[in-house]
């Protein structure tokens, strides 16, 4: 075994689909996305996904849920009630669906101010104290922004163990009752909601050690972090070929936090619409002949996706181009790593047939996430590679791709510039 694997891997091999169950607007949806989304959990589960990722469940400043404040208080959630989530979650796990939370819990609002004026007094959404916290618990270093001013929490805690955040306090992971407390109230989600899994969102803003003490206090079955930093570009404003510094980040951080959780691979969301918008596909194969993306060192922790509801949707603050979504999605549902589908690709862009054929290709072929890569072409205007030498995928403009595709292979779905062939 290569050093870089000498870790503990989820079980990730029996196939793991995931879909985002929301966008950037779902919080907005009249009568309640928990109610309306409950509606398409047949089609979720006849399209091959065997989890859901569900928004921030909590109280929050904002409606969508990332400023999270009483956090026990589900039922002042704009997705719905508590009792609307626990019905949607149950509804899911009956059809084998497992579901996992947005865990937000870099950062956290406060629920009124100090004698001073600033908000650093918290209150847990319970009629005991339990995550009822003061200004210890918030990061000594920490400064909240709002336009144009800054303004200081009043934080006492041990320094940030990682990236400020500006838009709320920055909790103090180092804190003894913070992390039981916070533990304890995980453990709530997994027992009582019914969550299986979670989502850490901004999880540079404390350090993969602290990850790696909620997971060993709460075990999920599935988890995923958000490490999302900006690739490295040359002086064109084009990313540079060799992203190898961008996804070690991301191995690094999986193996930090003890190898049992996976991370959303974003150096291959990178690479891949770098490509296809610069009809470079010769960047998807790496100076080693492999994949460049985390996928190519350490595939079956890296979480390979197109979009989500902050890269996409109305945020669109780094969207996949419009125009090749497809082929992205024929590139990670064919490849090695964890696959993951954007709700709104999947749902309003009619997309779910073309989608969903993939993903039976890749069932029905036995593709997992530690699937091997042979990249038989990577020029700019062709890419083709096989998986387990049992499918091969060909994106590209280029029509006639010669002998590179054996005779052995037949055509098992096309598009627009795509093809996968499956081994007769």
């Amino acid at each position: 075994m290569s050093p870089l694997l000498h870790h503990h891997p989820p079980n990730n091999d029996s196939f793991t689909n995931i879909v985002s169950g929301f966008n950037w607007e779902s919080s907005k949806k009249k009568g309640g996305w928990y109610n309306f989304l409950i509606k398409s959990i047949p089609e979720i589960a006849a399209s091959g996904i065997t989890h859901v990722w569900l928004p921030p469940p909590s109280h929050s400043a904002s409606s969508e849920g990332y400023l999270p404040g009483r956090l026990y208080d589900l039922d002042a959630s704009q997705y719905g009630t508590q009792d609307e989530l626990k019905t949607l979650i149950k509804e899911f796990h009956s059809n084998g669906i497992q579901c996992v939370a947005d865990i937000v819990i870099n950062h956290r609002t406060a629920e009124r101010q100090d004698s001073d004026g600033r908000w650093n007094i918290f209150e847990g959404g319970t009629p005991d104290d339990r995550l009822d916290w003061d200004h210890s618990c918030i990061c000594i270093d920490d400064i909240t922004k709002s336009g144009d001013t800054t303004t200081n929490s009043g934080g006492t805690g041990n320094p940030d163990t990682g990236a400020d955040f500006n838009g709320a306090p920055d909790i103090d992971h180092l804190n003894t009752r913070v992390q039981r407390e916070l533990s304890d109230w995980m453990n709530w989600l997994k027992t009582e909601i019914g969550f299986d899994g979670w989502r850490f969102d901004f999880a540079r803003g404390y350090s993969p050690d602290i990850t790696k003490l909620y997971m060993g206090n709460t075990r999920p079955d599935f988890a995923v972090g958000e490490i999302w930093n900006p690739l490295s570009y040359g002086s064109d404003g084009k990313p540079n070929y060799d992203q190898d510094g961008h996804r070690r980040e991301l191995m690094e951080w999986v193996k930090a936090v003890g190898g049992s959780a996976t991370a959303f691979d974003f150096t291959t969301k990178g690479i891949l619409q770098a490509a296809l918008v610069e009809g470079e596909l010769w960047r998807l194969k790496d100076s080693n002949g492999g994949p460049p993306g985390m996928i190519g060192l350490m595939p079956e922790n890296a979480v390979t996706f197109v979009d989500n509801h902050d890269t996409g949707s109305t945020q669109k603050r780094w969207p996949f181009p419009s125009d090749k979504v497809m082929h992205g999605y024929v590139y990670i549902l064919t490849h090695p790593g964890i696959t993951s589908i954007f709700y709104d690709h999947f749902f309003d862009w009619g997309l779910k047939e073309e989608i969903s054929n993939l993903t039976m290709i890749r069932i029905r072929n036995g593709i997992k996430a530690s699937s091997t890569v042979r990249i038989l072409a990577s020029d700019p205007d062709l890419y083709v590679a096989a998986i387990d030498d049992k499918i091969i995928a060909k994106i590209g403009t280029r029509y006639d791709v010669g002998n590179v595709v054996p005779t052995t292979f037949k055509i098992a779905t096309s598009g627009n510039n795509y093809a996968v062939c499956e081994k007769q």
